[in-house]
């Protein structure tokens, strides 16, 4: 079977200024740039048959970064809002450590990480899968399941429930999973699609 790699985007403007993003279509930061052009050095050496991402900007363009670094660029990209970040409703906009102090740490912290939680007006974790889940079984998986090489260039919480069923994790063990900005997680796969490797590169 195939390999996957799976690369949340570098940080965006919003990540750095400390805001919940969701759906809002902020830019990469400067920084975000470079983690992606970081993490393009990281995959020289692997050849992609297609690439994945959301319709999101940051994610886009850490893609795209990426592939210009390792001389992939024609590739089959597919685009589509199955990938998008988590929906955060009434949350967007706000800074994280401000929301904190108006509802309580924890119960931000259940907003951000927890499975089945949602905060006001947005998806939980558990929504975001519904809808990843299925388009990695119809879309991506066939790729792999033919021996190609997939990169998915997505979001934390996207990227969160993808790894939540790959990795087997439970609603508790997820609260505690979280994907860093332009670190390329590589997946392999045995005969039967079972995980063979797991790390991080």
């Amino acid at each position: 079977m195939g390999r996957l790699v799976l690369l949340r985007h570098g940080e965006s403007q919003w990540n750095r200024e400390n805001r919940f993003t969701g759906w809002v279509d902020v830019p990469l930061s400067a920084k975000g740039e470079e983690e992606a052009r970081s993490a393009g050095k990281k995959l020289i050496g692997y050849r992609f048959d297609r690439a994945f991402t959301s319709v999101l900007t940051r994610a886009i363009e850490t893609l795209r970064i990426v592939l210009e670094v390792i001389g992939q660029s024609h590739i089959p990209i597919e685009k589509d809002q199955a990938l998008n970040e988590r929906m955060y409703g009434e949350l967007q906009g706000l800074n994280k450590t401000e929301t904190a102090k108006k509802y309580g740490e924890q119960q931000v912290k259940l907003w951000r990480r927890s499975y089945d939680i949602r905060p006001p007006g947005g998806e939980s974790l558990k929504d975001t899968a519904e809808r990843v889940l299925p388009y990695y079984e119809s879309r991506i998986k066939p790729h792999l399941l033919a021996g190609e090489t997939v990169l998915i260039v997505a979001h934390g919480n996207s990227l969160r429930a993808l790894v939540m069923h790959l990795d087997r994790l439970t609603p508790d063990q997820v609260l505690e999973l979280n994907i860093p900005t332009g670190a390329p997680l590589l997946y392999e796969f045995g005969a039967e699609g079972t995980v063979t490797v797991r790390r991080y590169l």
